[in-house]
């Protein structure tokens, strides 16, 4: 109850008990008896209004095993989204036992160079798990996160990911899209880390979809913070199936926002149908655009199409998860067919689009 009420003065401080229980479906008795045994947490005034004691800071932690992307929305869904809230300080907390997966690493790094950009204060606290400080350190998550942001410990004076950069094929550490360049390098780098860890039949391929997403990310960002890719291979423990996984990021204005202004030049047939900018009209544009591929602002075979990664995706039934400022969609590939579009709305905010590849090769 503790973190729905959080969550809820947040967006609305001020609230008398019977109104914070009426919102959340309690008794106004519990509400009234719970919030006092948290004097570090809530505070009441003259007129039995409650607030958080410090409204202007969140806090972020994580839980302490292996977290996804989806284990992340959730963390962010308790808090809150600090890109939702008028806050001052954003602390993220990596707990003893915390292990990040690379999907939910490029989420973390995106958002937090975000909110560098809105001028608030950021830290990242790993004091608890070091283990997760190197991997991040080994990775170039530390290169890439902004040099404002508070990291505890303090950053290593050398990069783990600079020293060993392309010393490992399971990895390909996070490298920035430079929107002024083709990205040669960082596509072929990824292209020859993975037919590395599968096999030389996807070479082709997977330049071919590693070479358009970066190029769109090259093409349509336009934010001021550069984008990235980076790639992991799983070997499989518990849970965790074998994969190799590929993340591709930017903190532009999404799909659908990029493409809504040339739908009536280009695709008057999705004009019609997308014409009023709304979240359902956005997550539909982009399943079109996914799952069809040839939508392009620039017009047909132009730009935005996504229409090699579709069909590369297809053929080695991949899960292919897109994910938008308050929505995603992951694409259920089977024997070279789409089976399903699973759809997760209302997420916190975060800009951008973030594409994550999940590859299941022997």
């Amino acid at each position: 109850m503790k973190e729905t009420i959080i969550k809820l003065l947040k967006e609305k401080p001020g609230l008398k008990g019977r109104e914070i229980a009426k919102k959340i479906g309690v008794d106004k008795k519990e509400v009234n008896s719970f919030l006092p045994k948290y004097p570090n947490e809530f505070i009441q005034d003259g007129d039995f209004c409650w607030f958080l004691v410090n409204s202007k800071q969140i806090k972020i932690e994580f839980d302490k095993k292996w977290v996804d992307r989806n284990i992340f929305e959730s963390s962010l869904q308790k808090a809150g989204s600090p890109l939702d809230f008028d806050c001052t300080s954003v602390v993220f907390v990596i707990p003893e036992g915390c292990k990040i997966l690379l999907d939910a690493a490029a989420r973390l790094l995106a958002l937090c160079n975000q909110l560098i950009l809105l001028n608030r204060s950021v830290k990242v606290d790993f004091s608890d798990c070091l283990s997760t400080f190197h991997y991040f350190n080994r990775i170039g998550f530390l290169n890439h996160l902004d040099e404002n942001i508070e990291v505890s410990p303090e950053r290593p004076k050398v990069s783990a990911s600079e020293t060993y950069k392309g010393n490992s094929n399971a990895v390909v550490e996070f490298g920035a899209v430079d929107p002024s360049q083709t990205n040669k390098a960082l596509i072929n780098q990824l292209s020859d880390a993975f037919v590395q860890q599968s096999h030389s039949r996807y070479e082709a391929a997977v330049f071919t979809v590693f070479g358009e997403l970066i190029g769109n990310i090259k093409e349509h960002s336009k934010s001021a913070i550069s984008g990235f890719a980076a790639l992991q291979k799983y070997e499989g423990k518990g849970r965790l199936k074998k994969h190799i996984q590929t993340v591709i990021s930017d903190s532009g204005l999404g799909i659908a926002n990029t493409l809504r202004p040339s739908l009536k030049e280009h695709h008057p047939h999705l004009y019609k149908l997308h014409k009023v900018a709304n979240i359902e009209s956005d997550i539909e544009l982009v399943i079109a655009t996914m799952s069809k591929g040839e939508i392009s602002r620039l017009g047909k075979g132009r730009g935005m199409g996504f229409k090699s990664s579709r069909e590369q995706a297809m053929k080695f039934d991949a899960q292919l998860s897109v994910r938008q400022e308050r929505f995603c969609l992951d694409f259920i590939y089977k024997d070279g067919e789409l089976m399903e579009v699973k759809k997760e709305l209302n997420l916190p905010k975060i800009l951008g689009t973030h594409i994550c590849f999940d590859f299941f090769v022997d």
